[in-house]
């Protein structure tokens, strides 16, 4: 198949390109290094069937020449992070909003086969069900989440309005090599490899036993692809490990001191996705173990060797706005 990757320079669309060339597809990245680094496709770059472009989503007439003659597109870029996207909702909305619409109606002029779309589980916003099944209310507790959730509202309508095949995946705290290092305070991997590298102790939020569904960033490329090759439209379907785990559970992974910060308003004490659907209609499971990922991350520990090094005090300033905007008055 002839594919495109938008954010394909980022963590999880540099991994979905890498497997699709894998499976002897042409590849498109479509990227503009906002978030995506140029690192993350340095092992495969000089493939044959791959090509990087410089563009925007949000350059709909840039990127519209690139549509042409493509079977699949998986839409994986976008702005993340909770805080940047209290303080910039603009930008959210743009990229992740007006970007997914540009996205999508390329893909509907190109005559695009399958469109298959990176949504996030954090627009549950604290469920009420655990394992959390699609079905559960959507409540998004910041812009982000917000926009992620329009952004698949879009790809969903699209797919029943227009006939654009097209799919939405929830994904779930996906971990793995190539996980951003720098940028806004954020994911938990990302702050504990750089502490413990350093020497640092680990800033636990609340007292760690809330527990997330940590799902290997393998994994997820490979729902992505069989989400392609499927023949499934206009379904939201969740992608998380099959079990979940707490932050201390992580930490006696890691090793290390602890040093515990406070509880964040809007974060919900599990994440734990019910997968039954996306087993069904695509017959996908989790390979890699909860373990085995860590080690992998701790054998790769020294990517992490230029990533900011969190503390108590800057991690209070960072999230300042968060307690502001999102604490209970």
């Amino acid at each position: 198949m002839k594919t495109l990757v938008t954010g394909g320079c980022g963590f999880i669309g540099s991994h979905i390109a890498e497997l699709l060339l894998a499976l002897d597809h042409e590849v498109i990245i479509v990227d503009n290094l906002a978030c995506g680094r140029m690192e993350n496709i340095q092992s495969f770059v000089n493939h044959p069937k791959l090509s990087f472009h410089q563009l925007d989503i949000c350059d709909r007439d840039a990127m519209q020449p690139y549509f042409q003659d493509v079977d699949w597109v998986f839409h994986m870029a976008g702005l993340a992070d909770i805080v940047p996207s209290i303080e910039q909702p603009d930008s959210y909305f743009q990229v992740n909003v007006a970007g997914t619409l540009n996205v999508l109606q390329c893909s509907l002029q190109a005559g695009v086969k399958r469109v298959i779309y990176a949504a996030s589980s954090s627009s549950y916003g604290i469920p009420d069900t655990y394992p959390t099944p699609e079905t559960s209310p959507i409540d998004p507790q910041y812009p982000y989440a917000l926009t992620k959730y329009m952004g698949e509202e879009l790809v969903l309508h699209w797919a029943k309005t227009y006939k654009l095949p097209a799919v939405s995946l929830r994904l779930f705290n996906v971990y793995g090599p190539r996980s951003r290092t720098s940028g806004a305070y954020g994911a938990v991997f990302g702050v504990f490899l750089a502490q413990k590298l350093n020497g640092k102790a680990f800033t636990v939020v609340g007292d760690g036993t809330q527990t997330r569904d940590f799902t290997y960033v393998t994994d997820v490329a490979a729902a992505f692809v069989k989400a392609a090759e499927s023949t499934i439209s206009a379904e939201a379907m969740n992608v998380g490990s099959g079990n979940h785990y707490s932050v201390n559970r992580l930490v006696e992974l890691l090793g290390g001191p602890i040093v515990y910060i406070p509880k964040r308003p809007g974060e919900p004490d599990c994440t734990f996705a019910d997968t039954r659907k996306i087993s069904s209609l695509l017959a996908w499971k989790p390979e890699v173990a909860f373990e085995d990922g860590v080690k992998t991350m701790l054998d790769s520990i020294q990517n992490w060797n230029e990533a900011p090094i969190w503390d108590a005090s800057t991690i209070n300033a960072a999230t300042a706005t968060w307690f502001r905007y999102l604490g209970k008055v």
